[in-house]
């Protein structure tokens, strides 16, 4: 299923709209307007926002932290950031510092910071509990073996024949899992449910596994670990979590969720499930994208082809654009997949507002003013941003030798092209009326040198006998050009659903070959020598560009982040226009 804006109506949740129209209900806004009316939790609303620290977060993650921390904002309410670290053999700090990153680049702060790790004494505590009111048991079957009892969607279970240990039986073996007595894999402590229940997840599920690793906040002290479905209600209950909310998958879970916590009798929290956010010609798991990173395949987690947050930052995505699209894109209870061109429509919405334009070429062709004297250098007015007339303007030095884009110049222009070519006028951008006279090639044929000549009474820009051209171009002066590298992206994946493979094909068999282009030789105009790494830029013509962190003084390195056409407002206008 695919969804956009002109399909159906979007539901915001949490962020403030780009525009200050009134707020379209949702579903989860529904709850706690409800909760919030009859009290439930004495008016409180308290939501957390809990990664996994086992990688780094994407576009995906966005939308339930804006969810989580926007909803919390607008009810008067209370947010914390939890690190859900209960599988110590994935999980690195180095994520841990990433996540928290990100978390405040998208706008956010938490009222308090924890870890399950917090809680692995009270999980522990808790599981004795269970196991004394005859609700947990130490199973000795395999992993394989556990399955296989578990049954299927039309089959019921079967139960282990560890099932019915004694107390006392289960509390010895309990504790000498925690005491390390026993290898990985061997033993698992297991909830005591319903082996013949509809829903897979209330037949006995693990509890605990052993599991001889180093966690890299509690050291070497456990050698078993909860599962998630046994630590994250428990987590909610002790933070005293009013809405904790999910993605659709955690849908099943809710009620072994709710089982756990009305067996220790401990606060109430509730799970709310919602649609994940999924893009066209994108990839969302972290495990593949941890492969694309391990393989080389990409630079690096923060590679502007990754959807991860840190990869958008570098690419010169704004947190504002990604908010307001998350707003946009809705909250349901449906999953659906999301137009890429959605998510880039926000980000120019944005730079255009805020980026200041300047003039760059990034394929050089050399063009000489033939009647313009030789030592001369003037200072020509540029607008730094027409959106925002308190961006002013700067000076751009102009000279007998510029530079243009190779595309602005045919020798032999096709019909309806009316940019420079022999015989004809253009203007330059914020400079003269040029013609072009002659040209000078290499010994492969290739146009090296265009010569033209420019009208003195048209500085600025116009003609004072009126006359027009059909085109206007951007240049460079050719002597106070920098250089620089400039990277273009593209998507990284070539099918809309980078999943849908042939039989035998591995996900990376949709990888596009050409998702990065690298130009070297690159002309910029002067006031760009010392643009700080993050700063962004709209290339008048070519697109918004960001510098990017390997950028040194003398060695710029421009990332492109968005191309100026926008083929989503021309999808929304149609749509528009349809409904009309």
């Amino acid at each position: 299923m695919k969804s956009s804006m002109n399909t159906a109506k979007p539901e915001t949740a949490g962020i403030e709209p780009a525009s200050p129209e009134p707020r379209p209900s949702n579903f989860i806004r529904d709850i706690i307007l409800n909760d919030l009316k009859t009290n439930k939790y004495n008016g409180r609303v308290q939501t957390r926002f809990p990664p996994e620290p086992n990688g780094y977060l994407h576009i995906g993650h966005a939308k339930a932290i804006c969810l989580d921390f926007g909803l919390a904002d607008e009810f008067g309410g209370h947010t914390n950031l939890r690190f859900d670290d209960t599988n110590p053999e994935k999980e690195d700090v180095e994520y841990v510092d990433a996540i928290m990153e990100d978390v405040k680049w998208l706008g956010f702060h938490w009222d308090g910071l924890f870890y399950a790790s917090d809680y692995f004494d009270q999980l522990y505590a808790w599981a004795i509990q269970l196991i004394k009111a005859g609700k947990a048991y130490v199973d000795d079957l395999s992993a394989d073996e556990i399955r296989k009892h578990r049954g299927t969607l039309t089959e019921p279970g079967k139960g282990s024949p560890y099932r019915n240990r004694a107390v006392e039986e289960n509390l010895n073996l309990f504790e000498r899992m925690k005491a390390g007595e026993f290898p990985d894999g061997s033993r698992v402590l297991r909830a005591k449910i319903d082996m013949a229940s509809p829903n897979l997840n209330m037949r006995d599920p693990v509890m605990y596994r052993i599991l001889h690793a180093e966690h890299h906040r509690t050291g070497n002290k456990w050698c078993i670990y909860p599962m998630y479905d046994y630590a994250h209600g428990q987590s909610d209950s002790l933070e005293k979590i009013t809405h904790s909310m999910c993605s659709l998958e955690f849908a099943d879970h809710q009620p072994l969720y709710n089982w756990f916590i009305q067996q220790l009798g401990i606060f109430p929290s509730q799970q709310i499930e919602f649609d994940r956010l999924s893009l066209t010609y994108t990839m969302m798991s972290k495990r593949k994208l941890r492969q694309l990173v391990e393989e080389g395949r990409v630079t690096a987690w923060n590679d502007p082809r990754m959807p991860t947050l840190c990869g958008m930052r570098r690419r010169g995505y704004t947190p504002e654009a990604i908010r307001n699209f998350v707003t946009a894109a809705g909250v349901s209870r449906t999953n659906g997949i999301v137009e890429l061109a959605m998510l880039e429509h926000f980000v120019r919405e944005d730079l255009n507002k805020h980026a200041p334009r300047v003039m760059a070429v990034l394929h050089p062709v050399k063009v000489v003013l033939d009647n313009y004297p030789e030592n001369q250098t003037e200072e020509m007015d540029a607008v730094n941003n027409p959106e925002d007339p308190a961006a002013g303007t700067r000076k751009v030095p102009f000279s007998r030798v510029l530079y243009i884009e190779q595309d602005d110049f045919r020798e032999d222009p096709p019909k309806g092209y009316f940019r420079l070519s022999p015989g004809r006028e253009v203007r330059l951008r914020y400079g003269y009326f040029i013609t072009c006279k002659s040209v000078v090639k290499n010994d492969k044929g290739e146009v090296v040198e265009v010569h033209c000549t420019y009208d003195p009474a048209t500085r600025g820009g116009n003609a004072p006998d009126g006359r027009k051209v059909k085109s206007t171009i951007h240049w460079v002066s050719a002597s106070h050009a920098v250089d620089a590298e400039v990277r273009l992206y593209d998507n990284l994946f070539t099918k809309e659903d980078p999943s849908e493979l042939e039989e035998g094909q591995d996900f990376t068999a949709n990888l596009n070959p050409n998702s990065l282009e690298v130009l070297s030789h690159c002309k910029l105009e002067p006031s760009l020598a010392t643009g700080a790494a993050g700063s962004r830029f709209q290339f008048e013509r070519l697109g918004y560009f960001c510098v990017d962190p390997d950028s040194q003084p003398g060695k710029l390195v421009f990332n492109r982040t968005v191309a100026l056409k926008d083929t989503w407002a021309k999808i929304e206008k149609k749509g528009q226009t349809a409904k009309g």
